[in-house]
């Protein structure tokens, strides 16, 4: 079998052989009657790592996330959140129908919402009006940029004097936290509940997590029972969380480092314009020679005989997404498919 780089996501990893090797080797039980010891583990680590009373194994990130919206918010209630977010922009409008809620956007720049526009939308229930009950932030956001502190504090302190509660789709924020230089449990602190991958980017074949207080985890129990995400011996996965958690998450920073590499040389490249303030593993940039599907099909089969994996690229916009997979040498090979591609394109 042709073995590909693929940069269409960091949720394309493969398991490492250690992961492997937990995984064949775990101690498992019925999660579902908590007796899952290498569940209970993955969850004891997941809220140690992020500040919080306890945590809960779940399939993805957007069922942690709808899981969120589902145990906080009663239904017809209001969402306050950016609407460039995952949560609105690839969860499928699962919001609508698990939690039954209604999401108030706010323009927000790579994920930065203004504190003041949050506090202006936030409404009381009335014959005209839902109440807003919960508020959604992003960090890492998907535009590969990440929130700085001081505004998520900002955030937090409107939403404690309303008491709103605050969720954070994190689902990167291993990323975002070496990004910022600080601690995960420094971004998780500024939520109430935080939903983070480990198949984003840290090489676990499945699942999210999800946590918060023992109360919020309790009742979200009972709920993911509701959505279906009871998964019985789901040690078998949660032990390649453990790995992920204890031994990728403190080299994210050499993803990010290869990505500013292949920003430089793309830069170099005429007809490209790369995004700039890219602060993640992910590079977007725009190719000017690109007008039309056919060509953009055409780029995407050039890469794929040269044994790399792109995702389409939309109106000439691409995203390449560096992860444990793309090392110094498969990125020199993908710099060099680079020119060689996008400057024949250009002639």
């Amino acid at each position: 079998m042709t073995s590909f780089l693929d940069l269409r996501s960091d949720t394309v990893t493969k398991p490492t052989d250690a992961m492997r090797q937990a995984m064949a080797q775990a101690d498992v039980g019925d999660d579902v009657y908590s007796d899952d010891p290498t569940v209970n583990k993955l969850e004891a680590l997941s809220a140690q790592m992020l500040g919080k009373e306890s945590a809960l194994f779940v399939p993805s990130g957007t069922f942690g996330n709808q899981l969120a919206l589902f145990t906080w918010c009663p239904r017809g209630s209001e969402v306050i959140l950016g609407e460039e977010c995952h949560i609105i922009q690839h969860e499928a409008g699962s919001a609508a129908i698990i939690a039954g809620v209604q999401l108030r956007q706010i323009s927000a720049p790579d994920g930065v919402i203004p504190p003041l526009e949050i506090k202006k939308r936030i409404r009381r229930a009335s014959l005209q009006s839902p109440a807003t009950t919960l508020v959604c932030l992003e960090n890492a956001h998907s535009s590969g940029k990440v929130v700085p502190l001081d505004v998520m504090r900002n955030i937090r302190t409107v939403c404690r004097d309303q008491n709103i509660p605050v969720h954070l789709d994190g689902a990167r924020i291993f990323n975002a936290s070496a990004a910022l230089s600080c601690k995960a449990s420094e971004i998780a602190e500024q939520a109430d509940s935080v939903m983070f991958c480990i198949s984003k980017g840290l090489c676990a074949p499945v699942g999210s997590v999800l946590a918060g207080t023992k109360d919020f985890i309790d009742a979200a129990r009972l709920k993911r029972k509701i959505m279906g995400g009871g998964l019985r011996q789901a040690g078998i996965l949660a032990a390649a969380g453990i790995v992920a958690l204890n031994e990728m998450t403190s080299r994210l920073e050499c993803d990010h480092k290869r990505a500013r590499t292949l920003e430089a040389a793309l830069a170099k490249i005429k007809g490209i314009t790369v995004q700039q303030g890219g602060a993640i593993n992910m590079v977007f940039f725009k190719y000017a020679s690109v007008s039309n599907e056919d060509q953009v099909k055409h780029i995407t089969n050039e890469f794929k005989k040269r044994g790399i994996i792109i995702s389409d690229g939309s109106n000439g916009e691409f995203r390449f997404v560096i992860h444990y997979w793309i090392g110094d040498e498969e990125l020199a090979q993908v710099i060099k498919a680079c020119s060689v591609i996008f400057e024949k394109q250009a002639e």
